[in-house]
């Protein structure tokens, strides 16, 4: 019989990858160090950046576009490295891509 040292480990399941993970192997790959998010031109995104969108972008869901050279203040990092949380007056709760955005 097999000594397993994950026998007593709790699983998690890790969206990323779509798989259940031992929680020990997710908390050792969050302490692996901070995490970097960049925006179009591969600039630095951290939590309260201003941003610049750099194409127009319909807003799912409404009729409303947004215009390239829109300015939103005061980003979030989101979970994923891909996707920012915004407030923009004329959206509630907007996520954009960080590759439709350039730091300001």
């Amino acid at each position: 019989m097999a000594d397993h040292d994950d026998a007593q480990d709790e699983y998690v399941y890790d969206e990323a990858s779509g798989e259940w993970r031992p929680a020990s192997e997710v908390t050792a790959a969050a302490d692996a160090g901070p995490r970097v998010v960049y925006d179009a031109a591969g600039n630095a995104l951290a939590d309260g950046d201003a941003v610049t969108l750099i194409k127009d972008l319909k807003v799912k869901g409404t009729n409303q576009t947004l215009k390239q050279g829109t300015v939103i203040k005061s980003i979030r990092l989101t979970a994923n490295d891909d996707e920012i949380d915004c407030r923009h007056e004329a959206v509630k709760g907007l996520v954009l891509r960080t590759e439709f955005v350039r730091k300001r």
